[in-house]
């Protein structure tokens, strides 16, 4: 199950306690900022995460999975693909 839209394991994220975040798919606005172009783009689309976008890997998703600072080098968009093998989509 997909637990956040870009891809990121809000579960092992070591920000989720001490913020009291419940992960970008639970929660109005991230704590870091006012908003996640990410985050907002899937709710736009009425998506729960990137894997099933028909635009995905997009620009927007593969600028946070390869920033130098906080990027993973492309995990989060193998692990959105992974979701979308596992999500049965559109809803039934």
């Amino acid at each position: 199950m997909a637990e956040s839209r870009c891809g990121l394991l809000c579960s092992a994220c070591e920000f989720r306690e001490s913020m009291g975040c419940a992960g970008c798919t639970q929660i109005e606005k991230p704590f870091w900022g006012e908003s996640c172009p990410v985050k907002s783009c899937c709710e736009g689309r009425d998506l729960p995460h990137c894997g099933l976008c028909g635009d995905f890997p997009c620009q927007v998703l593969e600028g946070f999975a390869y920033d130098p600072q906080q990027g993973d080098n492309g995990a989060r968009i193998e692990r959105c693909a992974q979701w979308k093998e596992e999500t049965a989509w559109p809803p039934v």
